[in-house]
Parts: C-alpha cells; structure tokens; sequence
C-alpha cells in the first residue's frame, strides 16, 4: 500500500524511549509502516528485543538500546549508541513514564523524585540530546508523552507527582519548540487519556471510574495514537511545533 506522502517515513531515523511495550511498541511499528529505522530504547531486555524483531519484519533495521533516561551519562551512551547504528537521529519520541498512586500527605520524597526523574527530567535529557543531533543538522522531530493529566488533575487516584511531571513536559515541549524553532527542530507532544495498557489495565478497582467519566465510556488503545504520533514525525506536520495534541475520548472536555 502507497503512504501518503505527508505521513512517509522512507529513510528516516528514530529512536523510542519506554518502545518496549504499550504506546512506545505500537509507536514503533507505526514508524516502521511509515518506513522509518527504529531504535527502542527501554530498561526491559526481554519485551524490547521481541519489539525489535516485530519491527524488523516490517522491512526496516531496528537496534535495542538498554539505558536509563535519568541518567545523563547513560543518555549520552544511549546516542551513542545510536548514532553509532544509525549515524543520525531525525525522529526522537521521548515516551517513557511511571506512575505512583499515592497520597501526597504520605508520599515519600523518594516516589515524588522517581516519578519526577523519570516523567520530566527523563523527557529534558533524552530531548537534549536529540536536540544536539538535530540542531547540528538544522532538521528533526521530537514528540514527548504528555497526558492529560497536565491539563486536568484526575479522579479518583491520587496522583500529585504524575498530574505535576506531565503538566511540567506540556510547558517543557513549548520551550524547546521555540528555542529550536530558528533550527527547524520541531517540537510537539501528545497527551493521551486512559490507554488500555500493562501500568492501566493493572489498576482493576479505578476502571470503571475511569469508564464511566469518559464521554466515550471506554478507555482507549495504544494504537489509537499512533496517527497523530505519524502525523507530528512527518512532513505534514511541518508547519506544527510547540503543540499538544489530547487524545482523551473527551475526558478532558468535561
């Protein structure tokens, strides 16, 4: 089947943080049916090499990297790393999360900083370093996971750290759009709903909350972002950085 031309990926280079399972997989083979080579980067040796293989039977190359986005100095490895397979980053989509479900008033500081390393200080070193590759090339893409729990604070779990850390990425994303902008790096980030995967499937008792304030009534699936994720990484999206787009079946609307 011919890709649109605005949605082809034919020859490009892109790297997925958290691309072992959940929205990072379903990015990945989304990259890859659009053409794009695909790095997938995830501390889950097992579940990112069989990402890796999926990839691969779509025709394209693909490479596990294993490090941890926290770590600067494991970042900066990750690149290398990349750029050693790949020799060039043009698409970078900074994905990987946690959650902790804690009440603040108890909260450690230990789970407010893990959180918090993870979700934001996470997205700014994985996106500065693919920003360095891409400033120097006065050309790329980066995509971050927001949610829209940077928008709306969401009921009923508690979650102070998480709500924070993505509020944090959506204002992140729109800094670097316009510091960036002068060297054609794009910018954007996606804030997704309730997405049926392994951190929101395993939260049984909340579900049905979660069903039942969704205009849709049902939570989404990874797979119903990965249009928009297409969409941001090509050429048709040219005109578009600093943005976020919610994809919440509504929840947000409410």
């Amino acid at each position: 089947m011919k890709t649109l031309k605005s949605f082809d990926l034919t020859g490009r280079k892109a790297f997925i943080t958290g691309g072992a399972k959940g929205i990072g997989r379903s990015a990945a083979l989304a990259f890859a049916e659009a053409g794009a080579d695909v790095a997938i980067v995830d501390m889950d040796t097992e579940s990112a090499e069989t990402t890796v293989k999926e990839v691969k039977a779509l025709g394209v190359r693909s490479v596990y990297v294993k490090a941890d986005i926290t770590d600067p100095y494991d970042v900066d490895r990750m690149m290398e790393k990349i750029l050693a397979e790949f020799k060039t980053v043009d698409i970078a989509f900074n994905n990987a999360g946690i959650c902790v479900n804690e009440k603040a008033e108890v909260m450690s500081y230990e789970n407010w900083k893990r959180v918090i390393d993870v979700n934001l200080n996470g997205v700014f070193l994985t996106a500065r370093a693919a920003g360095r590759v891409m400033i120097k090339n006065r050309k790329g893409c980066i995509i971050n996971t927001a949610s829209m729990s940077g928008h709306v604070v969401n009921v009923p779990q508690p979650q102070s750290a998480y709500n924070a850390s993505k509020a944090g990425v959506i204002l992140l994303t729109k800094s670097l759009a316009v510091e960036w902008a002068p060297y054609n790096v794009r910018v954007n980030c996606i804030s997704p709903g309730y997405i049926g995967t392994k951190m929101t499937l395993s939260a049984t008792q909340w579900i049905p909350a979660w069903e039942a304030l969704t205009p849709v009534k049902r939570m989404g699936r990874p797979e119903e972002l990965t249009a928009a994720l297409v969409y941001l990484a090509g050429d048709g999206a040219s005109f578009t950085t600093g943005s976020d787009i919610v994809i919440d079946g509504a929840y947000s609307c409410v």
